[in-house]
């Protein structure tokens, strides 16, 4: 899956990801390849993504997310 985590002032992470999983507005969820459209809000809390195995957490204040098509976009504060 394509990835893409961005702020206002800078794009965190754009490349490739096995899983990412968000703090949603009612809870965690975790979106896999294929996943099914959705937009959600986040709330404060990390955002992880898994690239070749290792994972990576951000800590972040909201936002919201975007998936189709196997792309994720990440807005977050």
């Amino acid at each position: 899956m394509k990835l893409d985590i961005i702020s206002p002032e800078k794009k965190l992470y754009q490349g490739d990801a096995e899983l990412v999983t968000l703090p949603g507005m009612q809870g965690l969820f975790t979106v896999l390849e294929n996943h099914a459209p959705i937009i959600s809000g986040l709330n404060k809390g990390q955002v992880v993504y898994r690239t070749g195995g290792q994972d990576t957490v951000l800590p972040v204040n909201g936002g919201f997310v975007e998936v189709k098509n196997n792309e994720i976009t990440v807005c977050v504060e």
